[in-house]
């Protein structure tokens, strides 16, 4: 394929407008494939670099027992076979293939927010998407547990075209509900979503989150402490330009799809707005520091296939 049609499928496959539809999402497993392919290539080609191993590795499982040849490991002598036979014995491991993936997706309101060429809701959907196909390419099984302001949904890990099937059409589901359910009753806390998302995980999961972690505090530190005990955790850090830093001075108008916010800018409301996204944004890396989670950051403007492959090593 030539770089310019690369470039084209990349823009095809970007994450665009306010909301999804469940076609888009099966769509990338093209996508999909293709980082595969890429992450294949760099596998053999370069043994390390710049880009994120986020998860400890899948594990060892016993394979075979067989007398002791040279070059074998001390260390996995059995000494109970050698005892008993009098002939030094070795037990053979292999990488265990697959383990179980959880995608675990905010779509709260705070979500449906989007200065550039889509909503945060929108990009977590596009991503998680990508990261269900990818897996499955893997072998491994997937899962998924989406949540809104009110409910959660929740599929068991499964290794099945169907099963991810299952998972998008919720992402759909739960998307478009964002876009019409807005009230006035505070949304549910990230620590209760934590604290559910870790009665269904089982231990030894690859789990992403994928949201903003606007409300990320002591409640939900605590429980994600706790999921991280078991289980080797990404963060996915979703965010928009406009959340860091506002337009230069002037008018801005803001709307939820039923209301709407004029607000003056000027330098002192710039620096002040600025200085307070840095300070949360401060607090939150240094939370994910101290539970050793490592932090993906994605922005509504960003070629999300792109930054997989790139930073990414899922195999």
């Amino acid at each position: 394929m030539s770089r310019a049609s690369r470039q084209r499928s990349n823009d095809d496959w970007r994450a665009r407008g306010a909301s999804i539809e469940t076609r888009q999402l099966i769509g990338l497993r093209l996508a999909a494939r293709q980082l595969r392919l890429a992450q294949q290539h760099r596998h053999y080609a370069r043994q390390s670099g710049s880009h994120i191993a986020p998860f400890k590795g899948r594990g060892l499982s016993f394979q075979q027992l067989r007398a002791y040849q040279g070059g074998d490991e001390i260390r996995h002598i059995d000494w109970r076979v050698t005892a008993r036979t009098t002939q030094p014995h070795t037990r053979l491991f292999e990488e265990e293939r697959e383990r179980p993936v959880v995608l675990c997706v905010d779509q709260r309101q705070s979500m449906a927010f989007g200065s550039r060429q889509c909503f945060k809701s929108v990009l977590a959907c596009h991503t998680a998407a990508l990261l269900a196909w990818n897996a499955l390419e893997h072998n491994d099984r997937v899962g998924g547990f989406v949540f809104s302001d009110r409910q959660h949904a929740e599929s068991r890990p499964r290794r099945s075209q169907r099963a991810v099937l299952h998972f998008l059409q919720q992402l759909t589901d739960f998307n478009q509900q964002a876009l019409t359910s807005a009230g006035d009753e505070p949304p549910q806390a990230l620590s209760a979503v934590f604290e559910e998302l870790r009665r269904i995980t089982r231990p030894g999961s690859a789990v992403f989150i994928l949201s903003d972690f606007h409300d990320m505090d002591e409640a939900a530190e605590r429980q994600l402490a706790l999921l991280v005990r078991h289980n080797d955790v990404l963060a996915v850090e979703i965010s928009d330009p406009m959340e860091a830093k506002l337009p230069l001075r002037g008018h801005l108008a803001l709307s939820d799809g039923r209301q709407r916010l004029a607000v003056d800018i000027d330098g002192k409301l710039q620096q002040r707005y600025q200085q307070d996204y840095q300070r949360r944004q401060e607090a939150l890396h240094s939370t994910l520091r101290k539970l050793g989670i490592v932090r993906l950051s994605l922005q509504t403007s960003d070629d999300v296939q792109a930054i997989l492959g790139r930073e990414l090593r899922l195999q």
